[in-house]
């Protein structure tokens, strides 16, 4: 069975991604004591018509000693060797998640007399760290909409097959910050710029004029060859440690023209030899 355990701060899109499985076939479950997982996960195998995927969020909302046992129990679920467990973590930053709360004027989980919003919003983190450090794959919903989050749960965890490798490019500008859900980040800033060519300012790396541009460039090409080579080198040991998910991010300043194209002709190489390779241009989305 298919065991994917949701977790992330408050506001960061776990009923959205509980929802986005649960409309692929997951028998879904929001905010279960951790402690109960053991139980119904040994109820649910007992049943010779199980779904065979199962999906549950774990958040704040539990016990704050439940949530120090999470380690343990996870460790408890794994040695059964009945499940492909996982465990998806949201997140994004401060300040989108206080612009969430203040713009649908919910009452936050953690907040109370003696602790304000800001305070709630750190305190959490600090709660959901055992949860956070066992994560197969973390998704930053900072510059998602609620439709780009839904289709990222789907292609990504859904969609991928037991023991096989999903691999992420994500291109941005580091004018607007690193993603945080990156696991490798290659700053592709030292190559020519289109954007000091007033006839290619406007355009972007999915354009033909940037591409042609790019592809003339030395640089660009031995950027390109030493990237991938790193990568073919090194993802087959990741996946040999089982890991399931990587994102690659692509940076160059702000996120339209170099690390568009790189990101481009990276996945377009890897979707020769993998079954789920996806992209993501977050300043074009």
């Amino acid at each position: 069975m298919k065991l994917i355990i949701i977790s992330g701060r408050s506001g960061s899109g776990k009923s959205t991604a509980l929802q986005a499985l649960e409309d692929v076939g997951f028998y879904c479950i929001d905010n279960l004591p951790a402690p109960l997982l053991p139980g119904l996960v040994k109820q649910i195998l007992s049943d010779p018509d199980h779904p065979g995927q199962l999906a549950v969020s774990i958040d704040a909302r539990n016990q704050h000693s439940n949530l120090k046992l999470f380690p343990e129990i996870f460790a408890q679920l794994r040695e059964t060797g009945q499940l492909e467990c996982e465990v998806l973590y949201l997140d994004s930053s401060e300040t989108t998640l206080l612009k969430r709360y203040s713009a649908t004027r919910r009452k936050h989980p953690l907040s109370n007399d003696n602790q304000g919003l800001q305070e709630a919003i750190n305190y959490e983190k600090v709660l959901l760290a055992p949860v956070a450090d066992l994560a197969t794959i973390r998704i930053d919903t900072t510059r998602l909409s609620l439709y780009e989050l839904r289709d990222s749960i789907k292609l990504r965890v859904a969609k991928r097959q037991e023991q096989e490798l999903s691999l992420q490019f994500e291109s941005f500008g580091y004018k607007h910050g690193v993603p945080l859900d990156v696991d490798f980040t290659f700053d592709v800033r030292c190559l020519p710029n289109p954007y000091w060519l007033p006839e290619l300012r406007g355009l972007t790396g999915q354009e033909k004029p940037v591409i042609t541009f790019l592809e003339q460039q030395s640089d660009v090409r031995e950027m390109l060859e030493d990237i991938t080579r790193y990568l073919e080198k090194w993802l087959p040991r990741f996946e040999q440690n089982n890991r399931s998910y990587i994102t690659v991010g692509i940076g160059c300043t702000g996120g339209q023209h170099r690390s568009v194209f790189i990101s481009e002709r990276l996945a377009g190489h890897f979707r020769t030899t993998m079954d789920n390779v996806q992209i993501r241009h977050r300043e074009l989305n």
